[in-house]
């Protein structure tokens, strides 16, 4: 399969160095999974020419706010509707999360409560999972038609099915503690220290995200976004 990779950002230099740029973080998220992959710099205004570049899509995360005023933003809006409109997968994370569920009709914007970093627990209907996280803003209005898969209490919309063909998550799965590490070290400042040192500690411990690497990868191969997934099962080798 043909991943199509619309990255809406640049990695800070120190994480580039220690784990790679967006399209290896993805591309080792994936690896067991065997997608080739072509990455648009669209935050560079290096777009695709169509949908029909690649058999589906994926939105990489941003420093940047959904609802911030930058030229790259309202055709990268255009794009996901044209996914969309031609019926292809399409997923997204953090930023992508938002963009996503911005340009079909939800809200984003810088959450009153702050940044939530590192390891976060959500809920998925009676299950549990934990998933690293840096962000501020959130979707806090839906896009029409868009079903929670998952939520916690600092985060009401963490995962949301747009429709059988569109997956979005608000945390990284693809960033691994190393990065969390890296992030709090060198941009930790912006954090309040009690988010930091939280984070910190939990360091090294279990996550679940090769668990929601399938499911964003079964997503991306066909299978139906609005299904409830059961996390209890193993991820794939």
């Amino acid at each position: 399969m043909h991943l199509g990779i619309l990255q809406c950002g640049h990695v800070p230099d120190e994480v580039a160095a220690t784990d790679g740029p967006y399209g290896a973080l993805f591309q080792k998220l994936f690896a067991h999974r065997g997608f080739d992959q072509t990455l648009w710099s669209v935050v560079d205004n290096i777009f695709p020419p169509s949908p029909a570049e690649a058999d589906a899509w994926l939105v990489t995360g941003s420093k940047h706010g959904a609802y911030e005023d930058h030229d790259w933003i309202p055709p990268l809006e255009q794009f996901i509707r044209e996914i969309r409109d031609a019926n292809l997968p399409l997923v997204g994370s953090c930023f992508g999360h938002q963009i996503i569920a911005q340009a079909l009709g939800g809200k984003v914007v810088k959450f009153d409560g702050g940044w939530s970093v590192g390891r976060t627990t959500y809920r998925a209907g009676d299950q549990e999972l934990a998933l690293n996280a840096w962000h501020q803003d959130q979707v806090v209005d839906l896009p029409e038609g868009a079903t929670v898969h998952a939520s916690s209490e600092f985060c009401a919309n963490a995962i949301l099915a747009i429709g059988p063909r569109i997956l979005t998550v608000q945390p990284h799965p693809e960033f691994e503690d190393s990065v969390i590490e890296t992030l709090i070290e060198t941009r930790g400042a912006a954090v309040p220290k009690d988010r930091t040192e939280r984070a910190t500690t939990a360091l090294g411990q279990a996550n679940d995200s090769r668990l929601i690497a399938d499911w964003l990868a079964d997503v991306l191969e066909g299978a139906d976004a609005t299904q409830v997934r059961d996390l209890t099962r193993k991820a794939k080798p």
